[in-house]
């Protein structure tokens, strides 16, 4: 098994991914610019698994990745989301490593969960930030430094990462509790690292991303998600669900909501009239 070669961004391509963000600052290596396209990419793309949901592993070569999220108007997952961020900032000019991570979230208590999830060091002027778009419905809008425990705002929840002996365990603030999102090291991953990963979450029996449907979406100040036909909206003034209950109306909250171009295939639709029946709670 072996990876394409991942060919820098051409100056197109950049403008492109810009435009699919609505980013218009100068795109310079520096905190400011980081920061800025950490809130922006998940605002824009959404997180979600309609290729392995509808039987398709997902192609992780890097050209199929920059045209499905950057220019077909396309959402993904982990590997998609972070593998294109990292090209990006390698384009402007920031140093920048893949990581993997074990995740937590929803995973009774002591258990010891595969390393499922791509995430990524960037190191800026002697600080070192974690950054990471492709975390579903808890997705971080801002980088996190490496070097403190101490609570960091973003636009969104409060984070924070708390480091043991052999890892670093990322924990976001919800109202008065701290919950357990991921745990990772620094030990840095190479692109075919996440091949493995990606295989398991598009075709075991099991997999979360071949059983539901998973979408999400951070606009300013509000998330957006979908587990199945389970649509929430959480902001300012709280928490609002409602059930959609057949598949037009799912493939439209996916269209409207989520900006999604939906495939028009058999294979999507069945999925999508499948979790209508599986349905879930957020």
């Amino acid at each position: 098994m072996t990876m394409p070669i991942a060919v820098p961004l051409s100056d197109e391509d950049l403008a492109d991914y810009f435009t699919r963000i609505a980013y218009s600052g100068d795109g310079k290596p520096t905190l400011q610019t980081l920061a800025t396209l950490h809130a922006l990419h998940p605002q824009a793309i959404p997180f979600e698994n309609l290729d392995p949901l509808s039987g398709r592993v997902v192609n992780l070569a890097p050209d199929a990745v920059f045209a499905k999220l950057a220019r077909n108007r396309r959402g993904g997952h982990c590997y998609e989301h972070n593998g294109l961020l990292k090209r990006v900032l390698e384009k402007l000019g920031f140093t920048v490593k893949g990581l993997v991570a074990r995740v937590m979230w929803f995973a009774p208590e002591g258990t010891l969960t595969p390393r499922t999830h791509m995430v990524l060091r960037v190191d800026l002027e002697g600080v070192s930030y974690l950054v990471d778009v492709g975390f579903g419905g808890l997705v971080m809008s801002a980088p996190l430094r490496l070097d403190t425990q101490d609570e960091q705002a973003t636009p969104h929840e409060r984070f924070r990462l708390v480091r043991t002996d052999a890892d670093i365990c990322v924990q976001a603030g919800l109202g008065h509790e701290w919950r357990a999102l991921y745990r990772f090291d620094l030990t840095e991953q190479l692109a075919i690292d996440y091949e493995g990963p990606n295989w398991f979450a598009c075709t075991h029996p099991t997999s979360r991303f071949v059983n539901d449907l998973l979408v999400a979406r951070a606009p300013a100040g509000a998330r957006y998600t979908l587990l199945n036909n389970h649509l929430s909206l959480r902001d300012a003034a709280g928490k609002k669900k409602q059930v959609l209950h057949d598949a037009g109306e799912l493939r439209r909250v996916l269209e409207e909501v989520f900006a999604i171009a939906v495939p028009q295939d058999e294979a999507t639709d069945a999925a999508l009239a499948r979790v209508v029946l599986r349905g879930g709670h957020i």
